[in-house]
């Protein structure tokens, strides 16, 4: 995705005219389907303008380090101030945080089909056989992961907490939800899932995942002095349940998520606009 040359407006300038002029912008990303989706939908809003934009896919540990050190400028999908709470303690004295650009409350959890019949993570003890004594999950480094293995040990399940990616845990999902078996995934708001499957979190009474959260932009401290007005225009996005959740659904739906991100721009220009301009 990173290597292409891409641009939705009729005005984009020759390659390499705009590049001395307005630099080289670097944006760290996690393989999550929010941020690769916001990520990819600023790489166009900020190439249509002249800038140069490089997306670099990261664990979370390693985007930390390199927004601290100011080789990735900024990172969209912060998790504050539970889940990457460790991360911004250690490195919160050479960033910046833009703010909260996903209007929702942010959650994590443990998430169920709908047609599972118990409603609390208490109730997974009795029912182990029905989940295979699998909690499936994804990247180990990954807060959602940490605090999966915290459940597991709260609510004494003595179940795996099965490492892996988001796309291997959808794809079980998948297979799970058709032949209506019960599973346990690691479940987060924004993403695609809650649009495709009819999901639910399941009640977490000792609170093993925390509280809901926000989602925020975090910047190299020097970035907005080096680039204000892409500070600026950061500073000014948002974006709701139902608008993330569309971007979503186009990559979902087997889009590029660079071509996602123009689609989406062509059919929101005036959502676009508001944070542009």
């Amino acid at each position: 995705v990173s290597g292409l040359v891409v641009g939705c407006s009729n005005t984009q300038q020759p390659e390499g005219s705009a590049d001395k002029e307005k630099g080289t912008i670097n944006i760290g990303y996690v393989n999550w389907a929010e941020c690769v989706a916001a990520s990819n939908l600023w790489k166009v809003i900020l190439e249509d303008q002249g800038y140069t934009v490089k997306l670099t896919q990261l664990d979370v540990a390693p985007v930390f380090v390199g927004l601290s050190k100011g080789d990735i400028d900024f990172f969209m999908d912060a998790w504050l101030p539970i889940t990457h709470e460790a991360y911004w303690t250690e490195y919160k004295d050479n960033l910046e945080d833009y703010g909260i650009w996903y209007q929702e409350p942010a959650k994590i959890g443990i998430a169920v089909p709908q047609y599972v019949t118990i409603d609390s993570i208490a109730q997974m003890k009795d029912e182990a056989d029905k989940f295979k004594s699998q909690i499936i999950g994804i990247d180990p480094g990954a807060g959602i992961m940490k605090a999966s293995v915290r459940a597991n040990n709260d609510y004494q399940l003595n179940f795996e907490v099965v490492q892996g990616s988001e796309a291997a845990m959808m794809a079980t999902m998948d297979k799970a939800y058709g032949k209506q078996e019960w599973i346990a995934i690691t479940g987060w708001s924004p993403h695609w899932m809650f649009a495709k499957y009819d999901l639910k979190y399941l009640e977490d009474p000792k609170k093993s995942y925390g509280e809901e959260e926000e989602v925020h932009i975090l910047a190299n401290k020097d970035f907005s002095s080096e680039q204000p007005e892409v500070a600026a225009m950061l500073k000014k996005f948002k974006m709701n349940d139902a608008q993330i959740g569309s971007l979503e659904a186009l990559i979902n739906e087997g889009m590029q998520p660079i071509d996602a991100a123009k689609q989406w721009i062509n059919d929101n220009k005036e959502i676009v606009d508001s944070w542009i301009q």
